[in-house]
């Protein structure tokens, strides 16, 4: 279970310690996106009315790829190398270093979904140039997460975007339970981009589904 970082390295270093301790602690209200705004892809998959861009220059997040997050939702910026080794303790920096990196990637966007009544985020996390397979990529990604399994990949386009995504589980054998994850990656010229949507739990992930799709259907590279 992954956790907000989007108020500064005291914040990181607190939900990276409390990890696994807060299940339960909050329950999703009927937030702004529980409104229906919603349209239906051609998939037939729920999109969540579309807020603001970001990944441009002068976004919230600068990013190789650029797409639309959901209305209500808020994107900080995440600067993994200001964050590293910040705390002088070795135990904390190492707990950090491994919440901000997972396989060949950096975590470099968080999108909270708090504002909009959800537990959960939507992250985006770069890899360096040269790691262009993006199937390669994703699945680094999902065999560094702790307790992940059951990953069903699958190709997908969007725009001139070609990519990979995958669906899988992971289970906490603190908390003794399991949850869906979903993510997709792209690879850029400027290195590989995964979009990655967790979720306190199972049924927050499923409610916050039409933001990871509306992410996916406007996902471009930035120019």
């Amino acid at each position: 279970m992954r956790f907000g970082v989007g108020n500064g390295w005291r914040g990181l270093v607190a939900a990276v310690l409390l990890t696994g301790l807060a299940a339960g602690c909050g329950e999703s209200g009927d937030g702004p996106d529980a409104s229906g705004a919603k349209a239906k892809a051609s998939a037939g998959a729920e999109v969540a009315a579309r807020g603001e861009s970001i990944g441009t220059a002068g976004s919230a997040c600068e990013l190789p790829v650029t797409f639309d997050i959901a209305e209500f939702w808020e994107a900080e910026a995440i600067d993994a190398a200001s964050q590293q080794g910040e705390t002088g303790n070795e135990i904390t920096d190492d707990l950090a270093d491994a919440f901000l990196h997972q396989g060949r990637v950096t975590m470099a966007c968080e999108v909270d979904a708090k504002p909009a009544g959800k537990l959960g985020f939507l992250r985006v996390w770069t890899g360096r140039p040269g790691d262009a397979d993006a199937r390669a990529v994703l699945e680094g990604f999902v065999t560094a997460e702790e307790g992940a399994s059951g990953a069903e990949y699958r190709s997908f386009r969007t725009g001139s975007l070609a990519g990979t995504e995958v669906e899988y589980t992971t289970t906490s054998e603190l908390l003794e339970e399991t949850k869906k994850e979903r993510a997709l990656a792209v690879s850029t010229p400027d290195g590989p981009v995964v979009v990655h949507l967790g979720g306190m739990d199972t049924e927050e992930h499923e409610a916050m589904l039409p933001a990871y799709e509306l992410a996916k259907k406007t996902l471009r590279l930035t120019v």
